[in-house]
């Protein structure tokens, strides 16, 4: 039988509470004292900066975005800066990585096909691009000025610590584009991004897709995901 994965729906929570939530967990997989906890939830807005982040990626200032009512905080994934705020989905796996093959790299491409996965069964296309982070709407690689642009839709930054994950993905839903307007998303120039309810022209609901999303992430890696009431904190 494959092996479990234990799915907490956490609703809204603040970046700096999930960080403190993933770290509690984290200690818990090492130790063996729980199974792989697969989180999903939504973040009020923030800004996030990974440990490659350049001061340019915020052009305005840090001061500047949190009088946009946008908070910014620094973390230990990697990647570079990437916008959460409502109507995204999050999805933070807390896994000992040895039994999906002890490679990040690997496991980094799983996740993506788990995005594309989800995001095809909902009605969107999407794509990875060589050379960029992240899983794309279909078009050509950007910049570009003809023809169809790909557009982002979810981004992947992962931290790995004595053979456990932390952090994961994010996928665009029904949350507002503009800030990712303000700085230079995940460092690269003149990307644009997109949504679900963008790409399909229609609200989506979350609660549905992130059901989409599991069942996808247990496809992908061969798990069974199992409905958990609480953090297991």
């Amino acid at each position: 039988m494959p092996a479990e994965i234990l799915v907490v729906r956490c609703g809204t929570v603040p970046y700096e509470e999930a960080r403190e939530l993933q770290r509690r967990l984290e200690g818990r997989r090492q130790r063996g004292e729980i199974a792989d906890v697969l989180l999903l939830l939504e973040h009020p807005p923030v800004y996030t900066r990974g440990r490659r982040s350049r001061p340019q990626e915020l052009p305005m200032g840090a001061e500047w975005y949190e009088a946009q009512g946008i908070e910014v905080r620094d973390t230990d994934r990697g990647g570079l800066v990437t916008y959460h705020g409502p109507g995204q989905l999050v999805a933070y796996p807390i896994v000992r990585l040895g039994p999906y093959g002890g490679d990040v790299h690997r496991y980094v491409g799983g996740l993506e096909r788990v995005m594309i996965g989800a995001l095809g069964e909902a009605g969107v296309r999407a794509q990875t691009i060589e050379g960029l982070t992240g899983v794309w709407s279909e078009g050509e690689k950007p910049p570009t000025i003809s023809g169809r642009p790909a557009r982002k839709i979810g981004s992947i930054g992962l931290h790995v610590s004595r053979g456990v994950t932390t952090h994961g993905l994010a996928i665009n839903v029904n949350n507002d584009l503009q800030p990712f307007e303000w700085i230079v998303p995940c460092g690269i120039e003149g990307v644009a991004v997109t949504s679900l309810s963008r790409e399909l022209g229609a609200e989506q609901d979350l609660g549905a897709f992130a059901d989409v999303l599991v069942a996808a992430y247990g496809r992908v890696f061969d798990r069974e995901p199992v409905a958990a009431d609480s953090p297991v904190s």
